[in-house]
C-alpha cells in the first residue's frame, strides 16, 4: 500500500484542474508520492507536466476524460496494471527497434513461467525491462493457487527509462522489489553480487555488442575464474549472459528459462567452446524453437533456453521427476504459428504478430513435464515437434544445439501414393481435353452459321 497526501489524491487533482498551474500542481503531487513512499523513489517523471507546454485546456480535458471512469471499474482486479501494460505493448509495437527492447510477448513470457515453475523462492531477471518476467512468475503463483509472499523479486536494468518503466509497473501491481538504487549494466555493475537464486526468467537483448572492453572482467568469477577456458566475445553478449545466470542459479536446484537468438544454438569459436562446456557441465534441459514474428524487435525466430543445476531424480512441486543427467530435450515450435493478434497502435495503422494461446502453452508444458517424467510411459518423441537427445548425440554434432539435428523430419513426399496420383492426374487432363474438344466444335458450327 502505498500513502498519498492531500496535494498527491486525485480528488486534489480534479478540483485544481482548472487552476492556471494545474501543470504544477501535478508534478508536485509526483514529487509528494515519491517522497512518501521510498520505493517510488525515481519511478516517476518529475518537473515534467511543467516543462511540456502543454495548454492547461488540453491537461483539464484529459483530467476529465480519466474522471469519467466509474469508480467501481477500478476495483477489478488489477484494472490499472492491464492497462499499464496494453500502453506498454502499444508502445513496443509502435516504436524502434530498441524502443521495443524492453517489452517481451506476454504469452512467452507465460510460457517460461508454466516451464520453470516458481512457486517459491528468489526470481531474479539480470535485464528485467519493462518487468514483464516479474509480473507473469506472481501471475503463475496465482492461477495455480500459491502463496505471492513465498516469491522474492530482484532484479537490475541498464537503461535509466525502462528502469523507471519496470518499477512503476511492479509498484501499482503492489509487487514487492529490489532493482536497486539506480539502473545499472549487470556485467561491469552488478547489482546483486553473489546472490542466489532459485529462478531466473529473462529475455536479454539479442546478439549485444560491446558489452565489455577487450581486456575488462577476465578475472570476473563468472567467466574464465568460475572454470571456463575462453572469455564470451566481445562482439556478442549471448553466452556472457548464459554464464552470468549460471554463476547465479542455486547449484543444488537452480533453473533458468531464458531467450535467446537462434545463432548461439550454432556459433563458433568462442561461443562454439563455452556452449561445449556447458553441455559437459550438464546445465543444458531444454532447447525450444519459437515461432518467426513474435516480437515486436524482429520477426526472426528465436530460442527458449531451460538449463538446470540438477537434473537427477527428485521430487518438484509434487511431481517425481526421473534422472536425465546427459539428456535434453528438444522442441521445434516453429509450425504452432496459427494464431496471430492484431495490435492497434494508432488510428489506421496496425500490427499483426504470432501469439501462442493457452491450450499450446499447456500442450508445450506437459510435452516437458512428461519428458522430466519417473513415468517413463507418458512421453513419446514426435516427429517435427520434440526429440529426446543424449550428450552423446550432441557430441557427435559438434555440440550443436539446433533443434533439426535431432528432431525426427518426415519426408510428407514419400507418404504419396504415386499411382492413385497420377490416375487422378490423367483422368483431370481427359476431362480438360473432351472439354476443350466440345468448345471447338461449338465455334467452328457458329462459324459455318456466320458463312451461311
Amino acid at each position: 500500500m502505498f500513502y498519498l497526501k492531500e496535494t498527491a489524491r486525485w480528488s486534489y487533482i480534479v478540483k485544481n484542474a482548472s487552476a492556471n498551474d494545474i501543470a504544477v500542481i501535478i508534478d508536485q503531487a509526483m514529487a509528494d508520492i515519491e517522497d512518501s513512499n521510498p520505493p517510488l523513489k525515481g519511478a516517476l517523471p518529475l518537473n515534467l507536466f511543467a516543462t511540456l507546454g502543454a495548454d492547461k485546456s488540453k491537461i483539464k480535458d484529459l483530467i476529465d476524460n480519466v474522471n469519467q471512469i466509474s469508480e467501481e471499474r477500478f476495483q477489478e482486479e488489477d484494472l490499472i496494471g492491464r492497462v499499464y501494460e496494453y500502453f506498454l505493448q502499444v508502445y513496443a509495437a509502435s516504436g524502434t527497434k530498441e524502443d521495443g527492447e524492453f517489452y517481451t510477448p506476454a504469452c512467452v513470457v507465460k510460457l517460461i513461467a508454466e516451464m520453470i515453475e516458481p512457486y517459491s523462492g528468489v526470481v531474479y531477471d539480470p535485464c528485467c525491462g519493462s518487468g514483464g518476467m516479474f509480473v507473469q512468475s506472481l501471475k503463475f503463483v496465482d492461477r495455480h493457487n500459491g502463496n505471492r509472499q513465498k516469491v522474492s523479486i530482484i532484479g537490475q536494468e541498464s537503461n535509466p527509462d525502462t528502469w523507471r518503466l519496470c518499477k512503476m509497473n511492479l509498484a501499482i501491481r503492489g509487487i514487492a522489489h529490489n532493482l536497486g538504487d539506480t539502473n545499472a549494466s549487470t556485467f561491469t555493475n552488478d547489482l546483486h553480487k553473489d546472490k542466489t537464486v532459485d529462478y531466473i526468467m529473462a529475455n536479454p537483448p539479442f546478439n549485444l555488442k560491446g558489452w565489455r572492453a577487450e581486456d575488462e572482467l577476465v578475472n570476473d568469477s563468472r567467466f574464465m575464474r568460475a572454470g571456463y577456458s575462453v572469455m564470451p566475445p566481445v562482439a556478442n553478449a549471448n553466452y556472457a549472459w548464459i554464464l552470468h545466470m549460471l554463476s547465479k542459479l542455486d547449484v543444488n536446484h537452480g533453473v533458468a528459462g531464458f531467450l535467446l537468438a537462434n545463432g548461439a544454438l550454432n556459433a563458433s569459436d568462442a561461443e562454439g567452446t563455452l556452449r561445449k562446456e556447458i553441455l559437459e557441465r550438464d546445465r543444458v534441459e531444454a532447447i525450444i524453437v519459437l515461432p518467426r514474428d513474435m516480437f515486436y524487435t524482429t520477426d526472426i525466430s528465436v530460442t527458449l533456453w531451460i538449463v538446470n543445476m540438477n537434473k537427477k531424480a527428485c521430487t518438484v512441486n509434487g511431481r517425481q521427476l526421473r534422472d536425465r543427467t546427459n539428456e535434453v530435450l528438444f522442441m521445434d515450435l516453429r509450425s504452432w504459428d496459427s494464431n496471430i493478434e492484431e495490435i492497434v497502435i494508432d488510428k489506421g495503422k496496425r500490427k499483426k504478430k504470432t501469439v501462442f494461446t493457452d491450450e499450446q502453452i499447456a500442450e508445450a508444458k506437459t510435452i516437458y513435464n512428461n519428458w522430466q517424467s519417473s513415468d517413463t510411459t507418458l512421453y513419446a518423441n514426435i516427429p517435427e515437434i520434440c526429440q529426446s537427445a543424449t550428450l552423446d548425440e550432441i557430441r557427435s554434432n559438434n555440440y550443436s544445439l539446433a533443434p533439426s539435428k535431432y528432431i525426427e523430419f518426415i519426408n510428407h513426399d514419400t507418404q504419396l501414393d504415386v499411382v492413385s496420383l497420377m490416375e487422378e492426374i490423367k483422368k483431370e487432363i481427359k476431362t480438360s481435353m473432351e472439354y476443350e474438344r466440345e468448345t471447338l466444335s461449338l465455334l467452328e458450327r457458329a462459324a459455318k452459321e456466320i458463312e451461311e
